[in-house]
């Protein structure tokens, strides 16, 4: 066959109508030969952040006009629950978005990207090391990042103000906060948020206990987690500067408590800095910051980010390759800091995170405090499993209606099922 009849042939197949089902969402379209149309999975918790992910992928056609990308989202919880199913039915993104805490459960999914940072001369050392570290397996880096943060603690200055009260602060303690917390506590309104298993684990070890034994293994059950974690519980039923939390409906505790912050009715929550974008588009009040309150050890806020990676299966590694070094590169990386939606993996653009939190109080002591003591949140192969439990279990131990020490011997045995 001469090569113009190849090429006549080639746009009739390329050209042809497509009609697939990525993510349960079904799409159609018609792809050119000079076009490669990539699927991009991402999780969303509002409408600015789906605008802020939609910005980046049209950078990606911007600098490739022939990539274009179809961003595919979902809640954090269904992204998670989505992802396995597509796995086991070939049916996952090209892109595939990736939380450091579940790279030991995802990694095998996702094509290694050592080589093609070599080849491509691609400086991964622009990236903190921390969350490099935090997407890779077995020694290899299987995504690229675009954020990564300790948890801090988010709380209402107006609220503090009010009641002639001083804000929270370096150097503030467990102590400090569950005093605060009950002379904030009034009625419907409450001086903390409980949240879900991050939350639970950076408590855990500012308070001197740990929640994985010396191999690495999920180990819920020894006596310093259990009360660690039954301490954690009582600021619910014992201490009720708590409101109780029960995930319903999709949402997880952590997001029962953002609401309640967000609405004025909660002065305190721990979240991360990836949360900002958010809050500065729904509150109606002043923020300040500052670090995880201290326990026995510490303040200790535990770090996680995510990235990007290929999947395995995509037929266009090249093309995903391209597009997730501008989705992490240093204009979207700028883009995503001045939207607040990243504190940037990129050390070179951190700076534009704090540019955007200008008017949230104690931003740049509280976030250097963090850092300085903040460690990797070390996870198992099994952890999206252990969230989903926390949600589903946690509730009870808050509730009051199981023990602290049933709760986790029920999370720990059917963790292992």
């Amino acid at each position: 066959m001469s090569n113009l009849r190849m090429r006549a042939a080639a746009l009739v197949r390329a050209s042809a109508l497509t009609i697939g089902l990525v993510g349960g969402v079904a799409f159609t379209g018609v792809a050119y030969a000079d076009t490669v149309n990539l699927t991009w999975g991402m999780w969303v918790g509002s409408d600015a952040e789906k605008a802020a992910w939609q910005h980046v992928a049209d950078m990606v056609t911007a600098k490739y006009p022939d990539i274009k990308i179809t961003l595919q989202t979902a809640s954090w919880p269904d992204y998670w629950t989505k992802l396995p199913t597509l796995a086991a039915s070939n049916q996952l993104p090209d892109i595939v978005s990736l939380q450091s805490l579940r790279t030991p459960g995802f990694a095998s999914l996702l094509t290694p990207l050592d080589d093609l940072a070599k080849r491509d001369k691609f400086d991964l050392t622009a990236f903190d090391k921390s969350i490099i570290g935090g997407l890779s397996s077995d020694g290899h880096v299987v995504a690229l990042p675009y954020d990564f943060g300790p948890l801090i603690t988010y709380y209402n200055a107006d609220w503090f103000k009010k009641a002639g009260i001083t804000p929270p602060a370096p150097g503030w303690t467990v102590d400090d906060m569950r005093k605060d917390a009950k002379a904030l506590t009034s009625g419907s309104q409450y001086g903390f948020g409980v949240g879900g298993v991050d939350q639970v684990t950076s408590w855990a070890l500012s308070a001197g206990a740990n929640y994985l034994n010396s191999s690495g293994d999920l180990d819920l059950t020894n006596d310093k987690m259990v009360k660690a974690f039954q301490d954690y519980v009582d600021l619910v039923g014992k201490d009720k500067v708590a409101p109780l939390q029960a995930a319903s409906g999709g949402a997880q505790i952590g997001d029962m408590s953002r609401g309640g912050f967000a609405a004025g009715n909660i002065a305190m929550m721990v979240d991360g800095p990836w949360q900002l974008i958010n809050l500065k588009n729904s509150v109606k009040f002043t923020m300040g910051i500052a670090p995880v309150p201290a326990g026995a050890a510490g303040s200790i806020g535990v770090t996680a980010g995510s990235g990007f990676g290929i999947a395995a299966t995509s037929p266009h590694q090249e093309e995903a390759w391209k597009a997730i070094q501008i989705l992490t590169g240093p204009d979207a990386e700028q883009y995503l800091a001045s939207q607040g939606r990243a504190f940037a993996a990129r050390i070179a653009d951190q700076q534009y995170w704090y540019a955007n939190a200008k008017g949230v109080d104690n931003v740049e002591a509280a976030m250097a405090a963090a850092l300085k003591t903040a460690v990797p949140e070390v996870t198992t192969a099994n952890w999206n499993t252990v969230n989903n439990l926390f949600e589903q279990y946690e509730p009870l131990a808050l509730a009051g209606k199981q023990t602290a020490a049933d709760t986790l011997a029920t999370i720990s045995k059917l963790s292992n099922q």
